[in-house]
């Protein structure tokens, strides 16, 4: 196990945010994950950092904010706070972010107190954001087991033993067995995504039809000029770093009014602290006209509106059912890993994956069709039958996915 967790710390520090020489690495990790947290903090200055500066969160110390603390706490963020993500950002820190918490921790907040501190922060880190978005800065987001969390992902085993099993998935879902080849596992993987990276972007389509048994029925333009992009990235600065790890898609951005149809998510989003289960909204050019839930309707409603551009959409993705996450058939409650293991699609905040993109203002990238808000949230839509037609600009109709999966050529 010590040996799985150096190798894990080791790509996440070498390969996932590829840490340079004298660049400073910022960690933002729960309490519970403090031993992982300085695992990777002693790789990394083994690796030659220059300093790990430490970002603490805590399940417990959340919602006792949320349920109690006064009502201007959440319309304000302290100045500190500001400098200490925008200015590491401008400074082009590297930055890594532990993503382990109880999918249902904020239950019973009141979501207003969510929404709101999220356009205050929005506001607050928009310098922070936008670099993330563009490439200033390496990033990288990974997970390791808390046991609220795994918990909820295996109820009916005791906590420790469901520690083990989410400990298990994990190494799975980031092709650590144990054998110390996960690197050339990375890179063979990174190598076949390239391909169709490829083949995505040579055949340029106008717009793509997404279609499936639960309902689905979406066409959704893409904008002149757009590029498919991996799991892999570089920065402004030439630094190669990977955003997301696991990673299994790839991606692009709609054009942000070119949207219409009615899309079902295909698994339950944990978002904001809560489960959002059985939903689904219907599109009409490019904006949410409306949105239901079985579970947290009220939670859905409040995520798309917090901002203007919350209810429309800045992401397409494309996972294939059959995928190593798919393929262990667990639910695990925190979309890093659902999103890896369906096609997704999230509403929000768009990519730059324009030509040129990455150079480009706000205002630019607006101009050219993209969402802009101070969200970005993915749900899954992939299923075993989705259909995804793709139509080119000289109207040619070209299957992109059959019965879940690429299609033969792609």
């Amino acid at each position: 196990m010590n040996e799985k967790l150096k190798e894990y710390a080791q790509l996440l520090v070498r390969v996932g945010l590829n840490v340079q020489k004298d660049q400073r690495l910022i960690i933002s990790s729960p309490v519970e994950c403090a031993f992982f947290a300085r695992m990777c903090a002693e790789d990394a200055y083994a690796a030659g950092c220059k300093e790990v500066v430490m970002n603490w969160t805590d399940d417990a110390l959340t919602r006792m904010k949320y349920l109690h603390a006064q009502e201007e706490v959440f319309d304000t963020v302290p100045e500190w706070r500001q400098h200490f993500f925008n200015d590491h950002a401008k400074e082009g820190a590297a930055y890594l972010a532990i993503s382990a918490t109880d999918p249902e921790n904020l239950k019973g907040v009141d979501t207003k107190r969510i929404v709101r501190a999220q356009q205050a922060s929005g506001k607050a880190l928009k310098e922070f954001d936008r670099l993330q978005m563009c490439g200033g800065f390496p990033w990288c987001i990974a997970s390791i087991p808390i046991p609220s969390w795994a918990k909820r992902v295996f109820p009916d085993a005791a906590e420790d033993k469901a520690m083990e099993k989410l400990w298990d998935a994990i190494f799975s879902a980031v092709r650590i067995s144990g054998d110390g080849r996960c690197v050339e596992k990375w890179r063979t993987h990174l190598d076949t995504l390239g391909k169709r990276l490829e083949k995505m972007n040579a055949l340029n389509f106008k717009s793509l039809h997404y279609t499936n048994s639960l309902g689905t029925d979406l066409t959704v333009e893409l904008p002149e000029g757009h590029v498919w992009e991996a799991g892999n990235d570089v920065t402004l600065s030439g630094q190669d770093y990977i955003a997301n790890i696991p990673t299994e898609e790839l991606f692009t951005s709609p054009l942000k009014t070119g949207i219409n149809g009615v899309v079902y998510a295909s698994l339950p989003l944990a978002h904001d602290g809560c489960v959002i289960e059985g939903f689904h909204f219907v599109v009409k050019e490019g904006k949410i006209v409306e949105a239901r839930a079985k579970k947290g309707e009220e939670a859905l409603k409040a995520a798309i509106s917090v901002d203007e551009g919350a209810s429309y959409f800045g992401e397409v993705a494309l996972v294939p059912y059959d995928s190593p996450i798919s393929n262990q058939k667990i639910l695990f409650y925190n979309t890093l890993f659902d999103e890896n293991a369906a096609c997704h699609i999230a509403f929000g905040e768009a990519y730059p994956c324009l030509k040129g993109g990455q150079q480009m203002t706000k205002d630019e990238l607006k101009e050219r069709g993209l969402n802009d808000s101070i969200t970005h949230v993915d749900f899954m839509i992939g299923t075993k039958d989705l259909s995804i037609v793709g139509t080119t600009h000289d109207d040619k109709e070209i299957p992109v996915f059959v019965d879940g999966n690429f299609a033969p050529g792609i």
